[in-house]
């Protein structure tokens, strides 16, 4: 079965945030989706970049992303039949870097390619896990006292994990009280380069808090300093931002730089990079997860299907549409169990159906790209 592309059409929607969502790179109250949606052989299929609006977290941004695929991407690919998705790796491996993008254009074909089927996107990339296991990400708050509120809801409503963000001046005394009200819950915390090497000492101290892991201590784009940084400590390091591709992931565990590895479909390019960079940690038996951009129910979808992965062990940030959105733009939105995990729909595609309605409300802007078009 083949399938041509035909056209992709560029989205970017303005989705208010139910609260603020505050890292060590500042405090958002609202969210710049880009969308892309393939149009192959009369089948649409899904795609969301997950740069943020401003290169903070990664070098990537909304707009970055809009003109790689608009003058790059989509001219190397549209008009052509694909046999497989993962033939779009090699159709767009001109472009240097720029994996956001790519992925929201692949991510949309491995879409497509499961509706026409009529598969549910988890066997297509070749999950097993009919249930997955979710953790939640909360994020800086005005007081630790509004943190342990946070807390006390998301534990109620089941989700088996919490993470905290961290940074200086707002870690070891905010994990103190987290630890003395909960000392037995599944706790890490991440920093989002927050620290430097220089601060070993005060990274150690994190060690009592027998914390799951520390995430991404050190800088976006190191591995050898973690690895340094891993031997001081006991708490498992685990690298998210410096895991680009399969390559990094199988040097950061030959050097022993972290002892899991958070999975973002975006940031690695891709499900194609993202399968790659799951089997290399399942052969050398690190565990790895599912992280979270604050995505729209299209990527929240994506990290569902990807989680079903058998090596995805540890609880990951796909939680429920309502604890970041007012209204998601997909039905249903994606929901939690009381116990903590999400069932995954054996329907066709991501499972999910598009409010494009409610998506054309929220378009700040809306492109489509044909194949020829200058």
């Amino acid at each position: 079965m083949t399938m041509k592309l035909e056209a992709i059409t560029l989205r970017e929607v303005r989705m208010p945030l139910v609260h603020f969502f505050e890292t060590s790179f500042g405090r958002v109250y609202e969210r710049t989706v880009l969308l892309a949606t393939v149009h192959c052989d009369g089948t649409d299929g899904w795609g969301e970049c997950v740069a943020d609006a401003a290169p903070f977290y990664s070098s990537e941004w909304s707009d970055s992303a809009w003109i790689t695929i608009r003058r790059y991407l989509a001219p190397a690919v549209l008009g052509q039949n694909l046999t497989d998705p993962r033939e779009m790796a090699s159709l767009m491996a001109k472009v240097r870097g720029h994996r956001m993008a790519k992925a929201a254009i692949e991510n949309a074909v491995w879409d497509a390619e499961a509706r026409q089927k009529q598969q549910p996107l988890w066997k297509l990339l070749g999950g097993t896990q009919r249930e997955i296991p979710c953790g939640v990400s909360i994020g800086i708050q005005d007081s630790v006292e509004q943190l342990l509120e946070k807390i006390q809801t998301e534990l109620a409503a089941g989700y088996r994990r919490i993470k905290v963000k961290v940074k200086p001046g707002w870690d070891l005394k905010v994990l103190e009280r987290i630890r003395s009200r909960w000392p037995d819950i599944t706790l890490s915390c991440d920093a989002n380069s927050a620290y430097r090497l220089d601060e070993i000492e005060h990274l150690r101290k994190f060690d009592q808090f027998n914390l799951l892991m520390i995430e991404q201590p050190l800088w976006d784009d190191d591995i050898y300093n973690h690895s340094r940084l891993q031997q001081k400590l006991r708490t498992a390091i685990c690298l998210d931002e410096s895991i680009r591709h399969a390559r990094d992931a199988a040097q950061a565990i030959e050097t022993g730089a972290c002892r899991i590895i958070n999975v973002k479909v975006g940031r690695v390019g891709g499900f194609t990079e993202a399968k790659k960079v799951h089997d290399v940690c399942a052969a050398q038996k690190i565990p790895v997860w599912c992280g979270g951009m604050l995505e729209s129910g299209v990527g929240r979808a994506h990290n569902i299907a990807l989680s079903t992965l058998h090596n995805f062990q540890l609880p990951g940030d796909v939680s429920a549409s309502k604890r970041y959105w007012k209204e998601d733009i997909i039905e249903p939105e994606v929901e939690v169990t009381p116990q903590g995990t999400i069932r995954v729909s054996d329907e066709p595609g991501t499972g999910y159906r598009l409010r494009e309605d409610l998506i054309e409300q929220l378009t700040l802007k809306k492109e489509t790209i044909r194949a020829g078009a200058d």
